[in-house]
């Protein structure tokens, strides 16, 4: 039959009997106020003095009230929830995104949804489709295709929404990036500064914006040169990947092969890095490699990687922050596109 309290007169003068989960009408019962001055207790704050706030944020203590989240969405047209899609949950760099976009949230009493895309348009359509009809807040996004109907969908519907490490030159929506050719330009740099003449860029879908806009700076850097820059796509940003396109470079005569390897991201670097390393290649007298993104393994590698770092946290912060300021204050707010600048961090891979 469930579980049974009854309150006596030290509550107020009357006698209440709770069964099973605790209700609204119990809270405000408890308190002495209207169920509507509970609601706006729980949803508008500030509309409540003090006085009357803490004394049914203590009825809700005494009698461990959950609020039920659905109907409060309903009731304020939004939950305590934003959205953040991103491509590949198992890649270090989207969790460091996440971390600094959690961070700011948390400041806003909100909870951070995080759905993996897989870099698929059909389950990012899904995840974007199930957020909305979920009443949240707003969305971050690293949507496979940024100037896609999907996101354009969203934002005429009225959700907030942020484009997060992709660039976009859109004024209806607010994007946080880095500028990856300028990335590009900078391993590719260092790269022929310390004598290579032969790299190979590893990297793919080039479908993916980042991936193309590296291997774009890795171009410029070497363009109206002698120096011979050949593409390795591959199917994914991932270890396996990475030690897959490893497998197709050993196998060339030493002649024919690179004498340095630019890979699109960390991960990748990780499995040449590997793959090298079996073979009985060192790096980087016989192979050198610059990574991509500088996720924490990067310097704790075998080989400490040398990479092209990017301010993973405060991308998420920036664009969560960004956010919060067009749901908090839609009329004053003014889209933006903030793109930050790559740092070179090298190390022994390139550099022994």
């Amino acid at each position: 039959m469930g579980w049974r309290f009854r309150w006596t007169e030290a509550h107020r003068g009357r006698s209440r009997t709770l069964s099973g989960m605790a209700r609204i009408e119990d809270v405000a019962a408890l308190a002495g106020v209207s169920v509507g001055t509970v609601s706006n207790v729980l949803n508008r704050p500030q509309a409540v003095t003090p006085k009357t706030r803490a004394r049914v944020e203590t009825a809700i203590a005494e009698l461990g009230y959950l609020p039920n989240e659905s109907a409060r969405a309903l009731v304020s047209g939004r939950s305590r929830t934003v959205g953040l899609v991103v491509p590949d949950v198992t890649n270090p760099f989207f969790a460091d995104l996440a971390r600094g976009a959690e961070e700011v949230a948390d400041k806003h009493d909100v909870v951070v949804m995080l759905y993996n895309s897989a870099e698929s348009p059909e389950r990012e359509l899904r995840y974007l489709g199930h957020l909305e009809t979920q009443r949240v807040q707003g969305i971050l996004a690293t949507p496979v295709n940024p100037g896609g109907q999907a996101v354009e969908a969203l934002i005429k519907r009225g959700t907030p929404v942020v484009l997060l490490d992709r660039g976009q030159a859109s004024r209806t929506v607010c994007s946080v990036a880095v500028d990856h050719r300028a990335g590009g330009r900078l391993a590719a740099t260092h790269l022929t500064e310390i004598g290579h003449r032969r790299i190979a860029f590893v990297g793919g879908p080039l479908s993916v914006p980042g991936v193309a806009e590296r291997l774009d700076g890795a171009r410029s850097a070497v363009d109206h040169s002698d120096i011979l820059l050949e593409t390795i796509e591959t199917p994914s940003l991932t270890v396996a990947a990475g030690r897959e396109a490893a497998t197709t470079l050993v196998r060339r005569p030493a002649r024919e092969r690179p004498t340095a390897v630019f890979c699109a991201n960390d991960l990748l670097a990780l499995g040449v890095l590997q793959t090298v390393a079996r073979e009985g290649l060192r790096v980087p007298e016989d192979l050198a490699i610059v990574g991509y993104d500088d996720i924490e393994f990067a310097a704790a590698a075998a080989v400490p990687l040398t990479s092209v770092r990017q301010p993973r946290e405060q991308l998420g912060r920036v664009a969560a922050e960004l956010l919060f300021e067009e749901i908090n204050d839609p009329s004053r707010h003014g889209h933006r596109q903030v793109v930050f600048q790559p740092d070179l961090v090298v190390r022994t891979s390139s550099a022994g």
